[in-house]
């Protein structure tokens, strides 16, 4: 194939390679960053959900981090042997566990402060472009999601 011709398997034309290339080193990033709060970066989402939500049922905080609460339970189970959060069965419905901060968990909050600003600093892009691509991938994760519950195109 010459050069200049566009290959659409070629690994560097990829959308999800790129993003999951991006994700790999924030994550990588978050790692050491969240080393003094004592977080891995799936249990930092999740604080920061608590942070701006307050008390989630465990349903709602699946919904808020796009995680099924498989994947949420062991984590939950974490943070509330760490002593960050509580779960507790809701007074109104039993079968609801309701996820909310210890005050050690809202303690954490002003320590985390910082994060945001030195990831925007690391990734070399001004705050404004940094918000800008947030709102990109936003669209795009809707758009895929919402593609993904139709039928994905091209497909008969």
């Amino acid at each position: 194939m010459a050069e200049t011709e566009y290959d659409p398997l070629a690994l560097d034309n990829q959308l999800c390679f790129s993003l999951y290339a991006a994700s790999r080193a924030l994550t990588g990033l978050y790692r050491e960053l969240l080393g003094d709060l004592g977080l891995t970066y799936p249990q930092y989402l999740v604080m920061l959900a608590l942070w701006e939500h307050g008390t989630l049922s465990v349903k709602g905080l699946s919904r808020v981090l796009h995680l099924d609460s498989g994947t949420l339970s062991p984590l939950l189970r974490r943070l509330e042997a760490a002593g960050a959060i509580t779960r507790t069965r809701s007074a109104a419905d039993e079968r609801v566990v309701e996820i909310g901060l210890t005050e050690r968990g809202a303690a954490m909050r002003e320590r985390a402060l910082g994060i945001p600003e030195q990831l925007t600093c690391a990734s070399g892009q001004p705050a404004d472009r940094v918000r800008d691509l947030i709102t990109t991938l936003d669209e795009l994760t809707r758009s895929v999601e919402n593609a993904a519950a139709r039928r994905p195109c091209g497909t008969g």
